[in-house]
């Protein structure tokens, strides 16, 4: 059971670190009040497609690793608490 414990562990951190990298060097996709008044369309192609690009990618990615960020501190907890 120490074994399962270390490794949960090292995979957590991982896991941690790569979020983390991923969380900083994501663009800001927020264009906020400024397309509400200049009428800027999100009927396009670049929006139809958006989550074939290097920025959907790892938008996707990040979803997927905070998920298991989120099982894992969950799994990890109730392993602790044993």
């Amino acid at each position: 059971m120490e074994i399962a414990k270390k490794i949960l562990v090292v995979v957590y951190f991982i896991v941690a670190v790569v979020v983390i990298i991923l969380a900083l060097i994501q663009t800001k996709d927020d264009e906020g009040l400024s397309s509400t008044i200049t009428g800027s369309s999100t009927d396009n192609f670049y929006e139809k497609n958006k989550g074939k690009t290097k920025e959907g990618k790892q938008k996707r990615l990040l979803i997927i690793l905070s998920t298991i960020f989120i099982i894992l501190s969950i799994a990890l907890g109730i392993i602790y608490m044993a």
